[in-house]
């Protein structure tokens, strides 16, 4: 595998730069010779300063009341204003600019592999060469600029942030709501405070900027001159490292400047190389194959166990003089949640497990959420929040939706189903899960018929913020995610020995059934169907993400007739991620055609030349009414996942080797290695032209496996470590 992206000539828009990171920090690199820019970014740097003041409205009692009196006005006024309001929000740390004094014009390419980019500058020929990186363990930026130094100057910038004691009220306007809420000059904060030394052999510039009394963060640079090449080292440091955390940020610059370049550079390119050597695949499509190790680079630059998890937009948040987009903020309504899909299957636990420990850190603070808003125990997160946990607002369907905490809490039990780590279950995922089932429990009301229903219901993003968004009496989103959650409860509360197990299996059992209309289709809720082409495919949850309905008997006329009533009702109003749910019903399917038709299209029309997913038809080819470009994350993994998932399904012991690809992929070949499975379970497939279909499966954990593929099964019982290799004809 060594993927390269290249841009022949100069990158003039920040989306579709070239992207570096750290899992901390990001750097995308853009423009012309005349002004090269290095945009800076850190997951957590944020501002979390609360502007408006929570009325006492503000409860989901309230909601509840003005939602079953359709109170639009009211319900946007108390619940929806908050989120308008400039802060809280994600920030841009800052920029590093280069300036030329010669070219025209910039050659770039990045490495997957070496998660490294080389900038040329030229002028017909190739005037001089940049090679930049960020330190997959140090955090540290690199730019080594091969040019004689009187033929280009360096300067730092902070961002365009407003002053402070020029602030003005604010006024909510519904009709002015948009994806980013203004300029960063609605920001107002103190004027950065600059310093520059010199130390020895090296140049130190930095800034630092106080954002609250409680937060400041700042960029720190080290130059180191020679005569035909220039050596730039930066880092983003803040507040949260600790004391002197301007001074041990020097310090670190230091070290890293002192170190051999290419032994800084070979314990970077190392790490990499054992990352991607976690699992692989081998795809006779070559632009499918390489997206996958795009997705794989991506998350691994925005995601890194000891950091914050990716927001919307990872560590490459907009450097285009506005607040990012939706504030680069966590919504767990779909973000957040497909955001995290992929690695488990891919093997790249410790990357994943940032979201986990971040989850696990807040749940005091979602304890707190739960009694303050719902007057409920137990455990909730807002639904749309900032990197503290804390309610940001918006349309309150969402943003406010109990059922989100249970997406979120799935998390922990898919962690557990595929390592198989019993210590996890009972420290983490049982308690996390148990929280959230209490929580969920004190909202339900018994109806006259004996059933159990939330107080109200909604269907992101059904009907979008409208009266007709509050669905009664229960929507199959809600439904589905409380089925999964108090089903997943009993099962592991027996395994763990809580004697609530009993408990949890009444609660289910008082749950209604999915509506599913005549033509054997999920509704949106009892009383309506989808009858409009739509981005989110909340009704078919119980399908797709959460597995409840098995492609067997009446489960499998479900899931097909779900399928064509979404091709019936058509694209018009998708975004990037739609097709990649689309490709995942397709693999459920086992119509590997189609998947890899929605993938295509998800990858070439949906993404930019950088590999972002940029949500909207923005070359306008027709695909969707959305032809914008807000860059997020969230698409990129499912499509990693839904790609995986035409290679490997494993469920409950059962392994589908290849269930859903192409017949030209059965020709010509393909494969994977070390995709997980359940229990730790390790699986390589190849189908080779007159070979067959070989496989190797490795177990950490004893367990039962049955592997299928079309018409052919076998089974065999595993002790843990032991290897099974076999095949079957093709």
């Amino acid at each position: 595998m060594d993927y390269k992206y290249v841009w022949q000539d100069n990158i003039l828009t920040w989306d579709e730069a070239v992207p570096l990171g750290s899992g901390q920090c990001g750097c995308l690199c853009w423009g012309t010779p005349r002004e090269l820019r290095f945009s800076l970014d850190r997951t957590d740097i944020w501002d979390s300063t609360v502007l408006w003041e929570k009325p006492e409205d503000f409860t989901y009692q309230k909601l509840v009341e003005l939602a079953d009196a359709g109170e639009e006005k009211a319900i946007r006024e108390i619940f929806d204003a908050p989120y308008y309001y400039p802060s809280p929000t994600k920030l841009p740390a800052g920029k590093l600019l280069v300036h030329f004094k010669g070219g025209d014009r910039m050659v770039s390419t990045l490495s997957i592999k070496e998660a490294c980019a080389w900038l040329s500058v030229r002028e017909k020929e190739e005037l001089y060469r940049i090679r930049t990186w960020i330190h997959a363990l140090r955090h540290v930026g690199m730019v080594e600029i091969y040019a004689p130094k009187d033929s280009f100057s360096v300067e730092l910038k902070t961002p365009g942030f407003g002053v402070k004691g020029t602030e003005k009220a604010f006024v909510y306007s519904e009709e002015n709501r948009q994806i980013s809420q203004g300029s960063l000059t609605e920001l107002k904060y103190a004027p950065a405070k600059w310093g520059e030394e010199k130390k020895g052999d090296y140049v130190f510039q930095w800034f630092t900027q106080e954002i609250t009394e409680d937060f400041s963060y700042g960029i720190v640079t080290a130059r180191e001159d020679r005569e035909e090449r220039t050596r730039l080292a930066w880092k983003i440091v803040s507040s949260k490292d600790g004391g002197e955390w301007l001074l041990k940020g020097q310090e670190e610059l230091s070290r890293a400047l002192d170190e051999e370049e290419e032994s800084l550079f070979g314990e970077h390119k190392k790490w990499w190389e054992e990352y991607f050597g976690e699992s692989s695949v081998s795809l006779p499509d070559q632009e499918m194959e390489k997206q996958w190790y795009t997705s794989n680079y991506l998350f691994a630059a925005a995601s890194r166990k000891g950091c914050a998890p990716m927001p919307l937009q990872g560590v490459w948040t907009a450097d285009d003089g506005a607040l990012p987009p939706w504030k680069g903020d966590y919504h767990h309504d779909l973000n957040t949640e497909l955001s995290y899909s992929h690695y488990l299957k891919a093997n790249h636990l410790e990357e994943g497990e940032c979201f986990l420990d971040f989850l696990w850190e807040l749940k005091n603070a979602g304890k707190k959420f739960a009694r303050e808003f719902y007057d409920a125990p137990g455990c909730c997160l807002p639904g749309v929040m900032t990197i503290d946990g804390e309610v940001l607002g918006g349309w309150p369907m969402y943003s406010l939706s109990p059922a989100n905490q249970i997406w979120i809490a799935r998390c922990f039990e898919e962690y557990y189903r595929y390592t198989g780590n019993e210590e996890f279950l009972r420290n983490r995922a049982y308690p996390y899960l148990k929280e959230t089932g209490i929580f969920i429990k004190a909202l339900l009301k018994e109806q006259e018929d004996g059933t159990l229903l939330l107080p109200v219901s909604s269907s992101p993003e059904i009907h979008d913020d409208t009266a007709k968004a509050w669905l009664k009496p229960v929507s199959n989103y809600d439904l589905a995610l409380m089925r999964y959650l108090f089903k997943t409860l009993e099962i592991l509360g027996n395994k763990v020995g809580d004697e609530e197990a009993k408990e949890w299996r009444k609660v289910f059992d008082k749950l209604p059934k999915l509506a599913v209309n005549e033509k054997k289709v999920l509704m949106i809720s009892p009383k309506e169907s989808l009858e409009e082409s739509h981005r989110h495919f909340s009704n078919a949850m119980a399908v797709s993400p959460l597995e409840l309905i098995p492609y067997e008997g009446e489960g499998r006329e479900i899931i097909d007739a779900v399928i064509r009533d979404y091709e019936r009702l058509g694209t018009s109003q998708w975004v990037g991620y739609t097709f990649t749910w689309m490709a995942h019903l397709y693999g459920i399917q086992g119509n590997g055609e189609k998947a890899a038709e929605m993938l295509h299209i998800f990858w070439e029309y949906f993404c930019g030349p950088n590999g972002f997913h940029l949500n909207g038809d923005f070359k306008a080819k027709g695909y969707s009414d959305f032809t914008y470009r807000p860059f997020t994350l969230e698409g990129n993994m499912f499509a990693a996942d839904a790609l995986q998932e035409m290679l490997f399904q494993m469920r409950d012991g059962m392994i589908r080797l290849f269930p859903a690809i192409p017949a030209e992929w059965v020709k010509k070949g393909t494969g994977f290695s070390s995709l997980r499975g359940e229990k730790g379970l390790f699986c390589d497939a190849y189908i080779k032209k007159g070979e067959g279909l070989r496989w190797k499966i490795t177990a950490e954990h004893a367990q039962k496996v049955t592997v299928r593929y079309r018409e052919f099964e076998t089974e065999n019982f595993l002790e843990a470590g032991e290897v099974w290799e076999s095949s079957f004809p093709v």
